[in-house]
């Protein structure tokens, strides 16, 4: 998810799941080649296991910078041919280029011969309103055929033209169905299933029929629900201390580290566990506190311990002594 899976949220999301395997924003093969690669590769050692998503289009282009992502230490390397937005089209990558598999069969293989990493491909069911399943099918073969094992497949079409990114992950009918079919068509293969899954129950059910569930949106709003996937989905177990204030405490040290090794302002950071405490008493308030920019001057420490002064009173029952204090 561009512009929100940073290596701060990585490492937000880390603290919450020992197991659970971490995507990179998506970078382009442009801003690898020709832009500050420190800048985009760079990320902390916690977050292991983690992937590197890449945009592009060019075999060569995307065989260097796969080879500097396993340089850099990433774990799996990722080729996007899932997102909708015109201006991805526009650089020829992401979704559109489903309707050219040879080329995608191509860029995968050149990857593949140059790094020692898994290599996989995040991909629709589908572009525009045609919901042939034989385009999918035959696009999932070329591409296994290149090297490719694990296929990361958002369960909705991609409509190039007329709707905005957020429309394509909303108006396009959901159908797992055919992910299940290409699961039975290619069983050597691994599939996950992306889109819409915003329950353990419905990870529990998906994963009786395929391999995997990739969640993005409803993990970043609902941060905690991750918590409980080591034990429940991924072979781990509960961590006793783990719970939101140590959580929250972890991301505040974290955040002083940060601010004190490259200048980094907490703000940058906090924005991504703004979350954290959804659906518990006070917390709108918590989230008010770590978003006001006017506490910018501010420690982390001090920040934190305003959040927690602000979710304890607005915890408290209309009338309490304190209340009244303040009335």
């Amino acid at each position: 998810m561009m512009d929100w899976t940073d290596r701060h949220c990585r490492y937000f999301h880390r603290l919450l799941s020992r197991h659970t395997l971490l995507y990179t924003e998506m970078m382009t093969t442009g801003a690898l080649v020709h832009g500050d690669v420190p800048r985009h590769l760079d990320f902390n050692p916690e977050e292991h296991p983690v992937a590197l998503q890449l945009g592009g289009s060019d075999a060569a282009e995307l065989a260097h910078c796969a080879r500097l992502g396993e340089q850099w230490g990433y774990d799996e390397i990722n080729l996007n041919c899932g997102c909708p937005s015109e201006r991805v089209q526009r650089g020829s990558f992401g979704a559109c280029l489903m309707a050219e598999p040879r080329l995608v069969a191509d860029c995968v293989k050149a990857i593949v011969d140059v790094v020692g990493v898994p290599v996989t491909v995040k991909h629709r069911i589908g572009i525009d309103k045609s919901e042939s399943y034989e385009f999918v099918r035959d696009f999932v073969g070329a591409v296994s055929e290149a090297g490719c094992r694990v296929f990361l497949v958002h369960a909705r079409n991609a409509w190039l033209k007329g709707l905005s990114p957020k429309e394509n992950r909303e108006v396009p009918p959901l159908r797992y169905e055919t992910v299940h079919r290409l699961k039975r068509d290619f069983p050597q293969l691994v599939f996950a299933v992306n889109g819409g899954v915003t329950t353990s129950a419905e990870v529990a059910a998906q994963l009786e029929v395929v391999d995997g569930v990739m969640v993005g949106r409803e993990a970043y709003h609902n941060p905690w629900w991750l918590a409980e996937w080591d034990s429940r989905f991924l072979g781990g177990a509960d961590d006793p201390v783990r719970t939101r204030e140590w959580v929250e405490e972890r991301m505040t040290e974290y955040m002083e580290r940060e601010a004190r090794e490259h200048g980094t302002p907490w703000s940058n950071i906090a924005r991504h566990m703004l979350g954290l405490r959804h659906g518990l008493p006070g917390a709108r308030r918590w989230r008010q506190v770590w978003s006001d920019h006017r506490l910018k001057h501010l420690p982390p420490a001090e920040v934190m311990a305003r959040a927690h002064d602000a979710t304890d009173r607005a915890a408290e029952p209309a009338g309490s002594a304190h209340e009244s204090e303040r009335q």
